[in-house]
């Protein structure tokens, strides 16, 4: 079913350890690196509103889930740790289980299907986020989200509606935006990805994910002083260098490969 909302409204992971879109945005892990290891998709997650540690949390919140499983903030607490630290296959099983203990729970169906699209899952993912949508509430993350995995699941077309349906809700959002602009790298049509990427960049340049990706569209269109502009944009000497090594050892491998292979995702760094 195609999404209904009212009248209103790896991405390539960030450029070195300084950086998930998917960032695409899709968001699933936390983009915590600054150099383009691979295009990503975002998958619509917001960050806290402090920074955390991944590993304190994974600690913290390992507690408060084993002491009430059906906790729902401790479970998607968890769950995002889990995630961040690389553990994704335990970040399903928590989010499954707290979700089947609270049915109905909208934020935990939304958590748990990001947790499969981490875990590459796609179809399944989905599913679920579809069931964490409400049509007379629409949500334009969960709508980017689910243009994400469709992306990865090659249905581009269908991807699109979901994007144009986000944007609806939040016009210019960049990084619906830049999810969009990716899904045109997929299927090959790099001058609307370059438009769609230019117009996420403007909106958002600061946001690595962004300029990582407006930076790899730019290299596989052949324009590699433009993209290094912007790679190395506003960076220290060292993070400038590094990320201009990342991007030609990304284009090598991307002008190598068929074209085929999927993208990874990574969290835009927006809530639930």
């Amino acid at each position: 079913m195609r999404p209904k909302f009212p009248r209103k409204t790896n991405l390539v992971r960030q450029l070195t350890p300084a950086v998930a879109c998917v960032i695409l945005a899709v968001g699933l892990s936390s983009c915590q690196t600054s150099g383009p290891s691979d295009i990503t998709g975002s998958l619509g997650e917001k960050a806290d509103a402090k920074a955390s540690d991944p590993r304190r949390d994974l600690e913290t919140y390992r507690e408060r889930f084993k002491a009430s499983p059906k906790d729902s903030d401790a479970a998607l607490k968890y769950g995002k740790a889990l995630r961040a630290t690389g553990q994704k296959s335990q970040a399903v099983a928590v989010l499954e289980q707290a979700s089947m203990a609270n049915p109905g729970n909208q934020a935990l169906l939304a958590g748990y299907g990001r947790a499969l699209a981490d875990n590459g899952n796609f179809q399944q993912a989905f599913d679920v986020l579809a069931r964490a949508h409400k049509p007379e509430d629409p949500d334009w993350s969960i709508l980017s989200a689910q243009g994400a995995t469709l992306d990865q699941l090659g249905r581009f077309e269908e991807a699109r509606q979901y994007y144009t349906s986000a944007l609806k809700i939040m016009p210019d959002e960049p990084s619906v935006l830049c999810n969009l602009g990716l899904s045109y790298v997929l299927s090959k049509d790099l001058a609307k990805a370059d438009e769609t990427l230019r117009r996420a960049y403007s909106l958002a340049g600061s946001d690595p994910r962004i300029r990582a990706n407006r930076a790899l569209v730019l290299g596989l269109q052949g324009r590699m002083n433009e993209a290094e502009v912007i790679a190395r944009a506003d960076l220290p000497p060292d993070e400038a260098a590094a990320n201009v090594t990342a991007l030609r050892q990304m284009l090598v491998r991307k002008q190598a490969s068929s074209g085929s292979d999927k993208l990874p995702v990574a969290s835009s760094k927006r809530s639930d």
